[in-house]
This record gives structure tokens, C-alpha cells and sequence, in this order.
């Protein structure tokens, strides 16, 4: 018994713990119940309702049980409060007002103060609740009686009528057989009783005496009927109607006429009564968990839609966020990509075996000429300038994206200009008869004047051209123009290994400092948001357990449990695209430093190691420059893209609940070719954009894109600067393409 309480309790807090979380109102019909079925299933009194409109005798009939006249009655609606009877040793009331003050009296004449309708029908609204303690016999075995105020007058009495029926373990309803049932008596029926699990009625019929014998028989057939159909869960064998002429009933009671107790139906309306509860009682959770059955699922429900309410908004501010999230993600790394490719052709370019095959001959000539700053400034600088640009700028999309930390500008020194220390003149300066001694250009040298200058140029190609180690060595025998070409060459290897070094160095900590630049932080979630996942969470856990209470107590749900929501992480966050960085061993980099320090110094290897200079670079760019174009031309017009999402509340609406069928078209359109446009020059204008990029009107935009790609690489005016004839042509070809583009894709 003690085990069976405890699961009551646990199940009684669960539906008042939803309660709070439901945050229902004070007077709401669900509070109401839920506070009156869990009072009740903690009740160890087996209580008797008697209920019924006004002026049906309810009183009457209770008085002629108890024996006397205990209760009031009238002939207009007097019961104002719900009055409890209660076993005790003498007749006495008790009294609680709204306001915590009892009132203890003996006997019931405090009843006309507090417990019956005023002037006006009203009930009292200070009264909290009424008990009367009287000593019947069969109140001492653990029953209460609840006489409630008549239906049908007032709404308010009405209201409490409903909330007390739930903690009423078997109720007496009482039958005006007068007249039919109203279709508010049935109503109530169904409302009041069948709907929330109460389904121990007894049907008591009053009045009939007032009828003459046709008619009660008559009158009786109806009733068998009405009860017969309300399908009344009692024992076996007894039925759910019954005859009692109440106030006949109570005179044969306050007289002690056993015979006319009899034939009012008093005497065998009690046994039964007795019987049926005798059973009953026992086992009153089987009586109980129904009505509680009946609530535990309207509180179920309740809960289920707030937490559906809820957990729409969390998705929808989830999935307005996810979708910002994911534009960003889709930015960072496009912007990446474009970085990582721009850091990569610099760091190509920085290395040693390009920059002495692109720049040693030219610049090793500039020297000789006296000519290096111009060629410095002119020639690497400009090109240094070029990469150096195509690099930082990613960082500034990144940071006008992100707002994250302001990039700083990628500078990357020159060393110092070459210096060369002649050698001492040989007495035959003038001898240029030794192969190599070309003259170039007719210059003069700064080192040596007249024809000796020209000859040291001269010997500078002809150096970085020749192979000395297939040379023998009578052969390899250096004049001296030979000797200050190859200073010359050495000097200028010197200063590219510099430069290449100090660049690659450079380079490597400006490409961990864009780290912090091409990233973005997750936001700081709303707190208010914060506060809805938490209320959620409660919402759920208070489900679950309800649920788990309600197995316990062998009521069986058809809910399923809720999953457990992942708490969220609601600490600042960063996503980067880039990679962990592996550390340099300092080994290594001590080594490659060593070998061009040794490289540095040893100068047969180095004009060795030196590979044919490329022949003369022709004005017009290699296909893969214009490639490189395009795929910037492309990144560029993705992150704008991305840039206008994130403005725009087009890309929330897109993820929010119920957009998944707005996906699927927005999916569909993008397959299909832009709808017909309903103006005929503007569908002239269509076709010809789709025969200028050689597709069909029907080409998906997918289509479009990649004949446009085509296009491009195939008419770039970069491609024909050396040709004037197909310039022309390639530039008028590339407007009409570009146009063609601009119609379709913003269709």
C-alpha cells in the first residue's frame, strides 16, 4: 500500500510539475483539473458526488441517508459551496475562508452563512471549502459525501460542479423524472463525465411519486433507456438506476417508518450503494487512474504543442543561422583557395631555379651596363608588385566578409645592390679573339671601357649558355672579360639566393598571419533563444517523465518518448578553412640555408648549375595566364554573390520550416532554362543569347555557365595582343559573349 502511495505521489508531482511548465492560468480548466485529480489520487477517503441541476433534491436525498436534517434545503437553489461530509464523532462544521481564517461550529447553522446562494444566487467568494463531520456508520468506514451545488443556474457554479466531479470516486446523478434530460444534463454527460474518465455513475430518479401510474411507467422505460446508454463501469450485477422519492424518504426517515423508507426506495438505493462501494473501495486506484488517464493525456497534449511551438522557433532561428553559417563557409573557403593559389605562384616565383632562370642573364647584364636599378625597378619590382597584390587582396575580401583583423600589407625587401670587385687587368686587355667575346648591342661596359665592356656583356650570355664541364680544359681557359662576366653572374646569383631566401621567409609568416584574417567567429547566441532551449529541454524532460510515471501506475500511453536535446554550444567559436601548419624542422631549415650559402660561394657551381635562359618572352600571355584570370574572374563573382545572400532575408527564408518544398523549386528553376518571357523583343533577345553561347533555349543555367567558361578561354583578347587582325575580332567576340551571359544568367 505504501509502495502504491508513493507511485500516486510521484505521478501526482509529475502532472503539477507540467503544470508550472505550462504556465497555465490560475482559473484555466486544465489547472483546475490537474490540481483536483492530483488531490484526489492522494485522498484515502472513498468519496461519493451526489450532482444534478437545481432544485433536484440533491440535499433532500443526502439528509434522508445521513438521517436528519444536516444539509440545507429550500425550494430555490440553496447550496452555494461544495460541502464535504465527513465522519465524525458529533455534527459539527468546519469552515476555511480564501484568506486562511476557519471557522469551527457546532451543529450546521453556520451552513446559512456561508454555504448557501445570497440575494442575488450568488456564491460566496470568500469561502475556500465547506466540511460538515457527522456520525453515520457508513461514513466511518472511509466514506465521504460531496453535495454540489446545482447545474444549470450559473457558470460559476457550474465551473466548480466540473472541477469537483474529478475528485469524486463514484457519483450519484441525480434525475428530475418530471421531465426529460435537457440537452444540457446531456451534454454534461459527455463533457463532464465520460470524456474525463468518470465513468462509476449511479443514476438516481426523483420525483416519480409526483407522477400518475401511466406515466411512471413510461417515465421509467426512458430512464432505463438514458442509463443503459451511458455504458457505467460498476461491479457486476448491479444496476446504475435507481428510484428514490427523496423527500417521502427523509419524513419516513425523521420518523422511523422503516415502511415508507421502503416504498420511497431509499432502503434499496442504500444496500446497493453500500455493496457497490464495499466492493470499490479497495481498490480505488482502479477507479482513479482513468479520470487521471483522461487528464495525464490533456496535460500530454498540451505539453506536445508547446513544445512543437518552440522548438519551430529554435529551427527557424537554427536554420536563419546555419544558412549565414554556411555562406560564410562557402566564402572563407573559395577566399582560401584564391590565397593558398596567389601564395603558391609567389612562392613558385620566389624560388631560387625560377628567379636565376627568369632574371640572372638580364640582370647580370643590367649590372655590367651599370644599368641595375632601372632594370630593379622596371622589371623585378614590377612583376614582385604584381604578385604581392594578387595575394593581399584575397585578405581584403576576407576582411570586408568578415570583419575579423585588418590585414597588413605583404613587403618583401630587396637586398642591397650587387657589388663587384674587379680582378687585376692582364697586359692583353684588347685580345677578344677567345671564344664568347660577343659584343651586345654595342654597349659599353662600366667596369672596362671601349670594345673590352661589350666583350664582358657579350661573355655573360655566352656563359649562361654553354656548358663548361663538356668544355676541355684548354678551352675553358677565361680571359679576363670572361673573368668579370662570370663576377658579374655570381653577383647577381648572390642577390636572387638573398632575395629568394629573405622572400620565402617572408612569405611563409605573412601566410600564417592571413590565418587570423580569413576566418570568421560564430555568434554569440541570443539569450533569449539560450532561455527557449532551455525551457524546451524542461518541456521534454517533464513529458518524459509523466510518461514514465504514468507506466509505473500500469496506464498505458501511446507517446513516445523525446530524445534528449544536445546542449548547445553556446561559446564564441572560429572557423577557419586553413589546414594545421606542420612545423619546419630548424635542421632543414638550417640545411637549405647552408646550400645556398655554399652555393653562394662556390662559383664554378654555380654558373653550372645555371640552365639556358628561356628564349625572348613574347608580349602575348601564356593560355595559363588568362586560365588564372578566369579562375579569379570566377571566385570574385561567387563571393559577390555570396555577399548579396547575406544581405538579403531571402537566403533565411530558404531554411526556414516549412521551405523544403521552396527548396525543391528553387532546385528545379535552376535546372531548367529561364521561364519564357511574356514580351516577344525580349524573347528575340533571349534566342540570341542562347545561339551566340551555341545552346538550345531549353539549356539548364549549369549550361550556360560552362559555354560562357568555353568562351572565354577560347576568345580572351588577352590571347591575340600579337595578332591585330583576331584582336579586333576576339574583342567584339567577347562583348557579344559577355552579353549573352548577363541576359541569361539574370534571367
Amino acid at each position: 500500500m505504501q509502495q502504491q502511495y508513493e507511485g500516486y505521489k510521484d505521478l501526482a508531482d509529475s502532472l503539477k510539475s507540467a503544470s508550472a511548465l505550462l504556465h497555465l492560468e490560475r482559473k484555466s480548466q486544465l489547472h483546475q483539473d490537474i490540481i483536483a485529480i492530483c488531490n484526489h489520487l492522494l485522498n484515502p477517503s472513498f468519496r461519493i458526488a451526489v450532482f444534478g441541476p437545481f432544485n433536484h433534491g440533491k440535499s433532500t436525498l443526502l439528509n434522508a441517508m445521513l438521517g436528519n436534517r444536516t444539509l440545507p434545503i429550500d425550494l430555490i437553489p440553496t447550496t452555494g459551496a461544495a460541502i464535504t461530509v465527513k465522519y465524525g464523532s458529533d455534527v459539527r462544521t468546519r469552515i476555511m475562508l480564501v484568506d486562511g481564517t476557519e471557522i469551527y461550529r457546532s451543529g450546521t447553522e453556520v451552513l446559512q452563512q456561508f454555504a448557501i446562494l445570497d440575494g442575488n444566487r450568488q456564491m460566496r467568494k470568500d469561502v475556500a471549502f465547506v466540511e460538515v463531520f457527522c456520525p453515520h456508520p457508513f461514513l466511518e468506514t472511509g466514506v465521504e459525501f460531496l453535495d454540489l451545488p446545482g447545474t444549470n443556474d450559473r457558470d460559476e457554479q457550474d465551473n466548480l460542479v466540473r472541477e469537483k466531479l474529478l475528485s469524486a470516486d463514484l457519483v450519484i446523478q441525480l434525475l428530475d423524472a418530471r421531465k426529460l434530460m435537457t440537452l444540457g444534463e446531456r451534454e454534461n454527460l459527455r463533457d463532464w463525465l465520460l470524456d474525463r474518465g468518470i465513468k462509476t455513475v449511479i443514476f438516481v430518479a426523483n420525483f416519480i411519486n409526483l407522477l400518475e401510474p401511466d406515466e411512471q411507467k413510461q417515465i421509467q422505460n426512458r430512464l432505463v433507456f438514458v442509463a443503459e446508454s451511458f455504458r457505467a463501469e460498476l461491479p457486476p450485477g448491479f444496476s446504475n438506476l435507481y428510484r428514490v422519492d427523496a423527500l417521502p424518504a427523509l419524513r419516513a426517515r425523521l420518523k422511523g417508518d422503516v415502511a415508507a423508507a421502503n416504498s420511497s426506495g431509499l432502503a434499496a438505493f442504500e444496500t446497493a450503494l453500500q455493496n457497490i462501494v464495499g466492493i470499490l473501495q479497495p481498490n480505488r486506484g482502479s477507479v482513479r487512474l482513468p479520470r487521471v488517464q483522461a487528464i495525464a493525456s490533456q496535460t500530454q497534449f498540451s505539453l506536445k504543442a508547446k513544445i512543437y511551438s518552440i522548438a519551430i522557433e529554435i529551427k527557424s532561428f537554427d536554420d536563419k543561422e546555419n544558412s549565414k553559417i554556411e555562406i560564410k563557409q562557402k566564402a572563407a573557403n573559395l577566399i582560401y583557395k584564391g590565397f593558398s593559389t596567389s601564395v603558391g605562384e609567389l612562392r613558385d616565383w620566389l624560388t631560387l631555379p625560377k628567379l636565376l632562370t627568369k632574371y640572372q642573364a638580364d640582370a647580370a647584364v643590367a649590372l655590367a651596363e651599370n644599368n641595375f636599378k632601372n632594370w630593379q625597378i622596371n622589371t623585378l619590382k614590377k612583376d614582385l608588385t604584381q604578385l604581392q597584390f594578387a595575394v593581399v587582396k584575397w585578405l581584403y575580401q576576407a576582411y570586408e566578409f568578415f570583419q575579423e583583423e585588418r590585414p597588413q600589407d605583404l613587403l618583401i625587401p630587396f637586398p642591397s645592390e650587387p657589388q663587384v670587385i674587379l680582378p687585376s687587368k692582364p697586359s692583353n686587355t684588347d685580345d677578344l679573339s677567345e671564344p664568347g667575346s660577343i659584343a651586345v648591342g654595342g654597349g659599353i661596359g662600366w667596369l672596362l671601357a671601349g670594345p673590352v665592356g661589350a666583350a664582358v656583356v657579350g661573355s655573360i650570355s655566352y656563359l649562361l649558355n654553354k656548358n663548361i664541364q663538356k668544355q676541355d680544359d684548354q678551352l675553358a681557359k677565361e680571359s679576363y672579360h670572361q673573368e668579370v662576366a662570370k663576377l658579374c653572374i655570381t653577383a647577381i646569383e648572390d642577390y636572387l639566393s638573398c632575395f629568394s631566401s629573405q622572400g620565402l621567409s617572408i612569405l611563409n609568416e605573412y601566410e600564417q598571419k592571413a590565418e587570423k584574417v580569413i576566418c570568421f567567429e560564430f555568434s554569440q547566441e541570443p539569450l533569449e533563444i539560450t532561455n527557449k532551449r532551455e525551457h524546451l529541454q524542461q518541456l521534454q524532460n517533464a513529458f518524459n517523465q509523466l510518461l514514465r510515471q504514468l507506466e509505473k501506475v500500469k496506464i498505458v500511453s501511446n507517446h513516445q518518448y523525446y530524445q534528449e536535446i544536445p546542449k548547445s554550444n553556446n561559446t564564441n567559436r572560429k572557423y577557419s578553412p586553413q589546414p594545421k601548419r606542420v612545423q619546419t624542422s630548424p635542421e632543414k631549415d638550417t640545411g637549405v640555408k647552408r646550400q645556398q650559402e655554399n652555393t653562394a660561394k662556390n662559383t664554378g657551381t654555380r654558373v653550372e648549375s645555371v640552365s639556358a635562359p628561356p628564349p625572348k618572352a613574347s608580349p602575348s600571355p601564356r593560355k595559363e595566364e588568362v586560365e588564372a584570370k578566369f579562375r579569379d574572374w570566377e571566385l570574385n563573382e561567387e563571393i559577390a554573390r555570396m555577399k548579396a545572400e547575406m544581405r538579403s532575408p531571402k537566403a533565411c527564408r530558404q531554411t526556414s520550416p516549412g521551405s523544403q518544398t521552396g527548396k525543391q523549386q528553387n532546385t528545379t528553376q535552376s535546372n531548367k532554362a529561364p521561364s519564357q518571357p511574356k514580351i516577344q523583343t525580349e524573347k528575340d533577345k533571349i534566342t540570341r543569347a542562347y545561339s551566340i553561347l551555341g545552346l538550345q533555349t531549353n539549356a539548364s543555367l549549369a549550361e550556360v555557365k560552362q559555354a560562357y567558361r568555353t568562351l572565354v578561354k577560347k576568345w580572351h583578347p588577352d590571347l591575340f595582343v600579337n595578332q591585330p587582325q583576331l584582336l579586333k575580332q576576339a574583342q567584339e567576340k567577347m562583348h557579344l559573349i559577355n552579353e549573352a551571359y548577363t541576359i541569361l544568367s539574370d534571367k
